[in-house]
């Protein structure tokens, strides 16, 4: 072999040689970005200023977090879909984002199963159906009996048209044959307000907003949609217990970052970003904003979103949000 050949044999060696994970031994190189595609105060958005902060100790990289909300949250979750796939971009969204986007944008501009990296679920976020002094009921069953002698004549708040709130309420009345009215409000506070006002009788809003009023006597909870009950109020039952046949999903926040992530790096942010849930002040400030901790791995949130979407979009199709 002539010297040019070895030395050629020899580079090619190294290259082969050279660790696959190679790229992601820098990371983090700079600073991380974290896009909310949400307004500020949200739960997504008081995760990632939370996590953002505990993560910039240990990654040694300052850590900033960018609301870009906007399309319905379409403006910030495509930004992140076509961020570099280095991990110096991430994202916190909500289980609910791609079906809002199809139904305000009339199609979807993402696919949360095939458009992003799954990190880690933070926490779920659950919500409940609550009623005033208006309506006589002590429970669900004796709500859903009530509601069911008052076809079309009963209002409910929600966060807005095609919010997870909403979609709970239009598969409650396809289950359980009653007619509730929709009644959608700019966000998730207002339409507290007016439950509380007496301006609607009945809200489906998420527990965190109703939590300290829920020992006050001035509205009551009848039930939650999730699977398991809710820990600040362990009495209430879920709407499963209730309806059986009702599958109600998950409001989860999560993260995620742009497609094809390098494994390590996915699993460094991961390891991180889980540590980071598990400490007691991370743990203490979200349970006292009403968020149930999950910490999943990345391939158990792969299964949440591809589940959730799924429910999410016939659940939009119920309410005649979106064709079947």
């Amino acid at each position: 072999m002539t010297r040019r050949g070895l030395a050629t044999a020899l580079f090619v060696c190294s290259l082969v040689a050279m660790p696959v994970g190679a790229p992601a031994q820098d990371f983090p190189s700079r600073t991380i970005k974290i896009i909310v595609p949400n307004p500020p105060g949200g739960a997504g958005d008081i995760a990632a200023r939370l996590i953002g902060q505990k993560l910039s100790d240990v990654l040694h990289q300052p850590v900033v977090v960018e609301n870009q909300p906007g399309g319905s949250g379409s403006i910030g979750m495509n930004m992140l879909k076509r961020a570099a796939p280095d991990g110096h971009t991430i994202g916190v969204v909500i289980s609910v984002a791609q079906t809002i986007d199809r139904i305000q944008n009339k199609q979807s501009s993402f696919d949360l199963v095939q458009d992003f990296t799954p990190i880690t679920a933070i926490a779920s976020n659950p919500a409940g159906l609550l009623v005033n002094a208006q309506v006589p009921s002590k429970t669900m069953a004796e709500f859903l009996t009530y509601a069911r002698s008052k076809p079309g004549a009963l209002n409910y708040a929600t966060a807005g048209i095609g919010t997870a709130h909403h979609l709970y309420g239009e598969v409650l009345n396809k289950v359980a044959g009653i007619s509730m009215l929709n009644v959608p409000y700019r966000g998730v506070t207002p339409a507290f307000n007016d439950l509380l006002g007496g301006h609607v009788p009945v809200a489906i809003v998420s527990l965190a907003t109703a939590l300290q009023h829920l020992g006050s006597g001035t509205v009551r909870l009848l039930t939650v949609f999730d699977t398991k009950r809710y820990a600040k109020a362990p009495d209430v039952p879920t709407i499963v217990e209730v309806l059986p046949q009702y599958d109600p999903g998950s409001t989860w926040v999560g993260f995620l970052a742009p497609p094809n992530l390098p494994a390590a790096i996915t699993t460094r942010l991961h390891d991180e970003i889980t540590a980071i849930l598990r400490s007691p002040e991370v743990v203490n400030v979200l349970t006292e904003n009403g968020l149930d901790i999950i910490a999943n791995r990345p391939d158990d949130f792969a299964a949440m979103i591809r589940r959730n979407t799924r429910l999410w979009d016939e659940a939009a199709v119920t309410a005649g949000l979106i064709p079947k």
